[in-house]
């Protein structure tokens, strides 16, 4: 008796599985299309390429600023005051102890 309604039962799992099939294909799809174009635009490529840039003409200016602070006038005439007062001190040090 169950032989007849075999057939109407499996035409209706493989209709449910094909409707799954192809609506997790769609997902997939959609999902691999969201992520080319999130990883592979040239908007990520870019920013990546000008955040580089941003970061070496960063570490150049340091290194610029640093090294002129060291010769600047200021910094000059504070590291020859300072050498004035050393001496001078060590002078009067040694003439006490004579």
């Amino acid at each position: 008796m169950k032989t007849h309604k075999l057939p109407k039962d499996q035409a209706l799992l493989i209709s449910v599985a094909e409707s799954i099939g192809s609506t997790l294909g769609a997902i997939a799809a959609k999902a691999d299309a969201a992520q080319k174009a999130i990883s592979g635009s040239n908007i990520v490529s870019d920013v990546k390429r000008e955040t580089k840039k941003l970061v070496r003409k960063s570490k150049r200016a340091a290194v610029a600023a640093k090294g002129s602070a060291k010769k600047s006038k200021a910094a000059r005439a504070v590291r020859r005051a300072v050498r004035k007062t050393t001496k001078r001190g060590a002078g009067k040090s040694r003439r006490a102890k004579k």
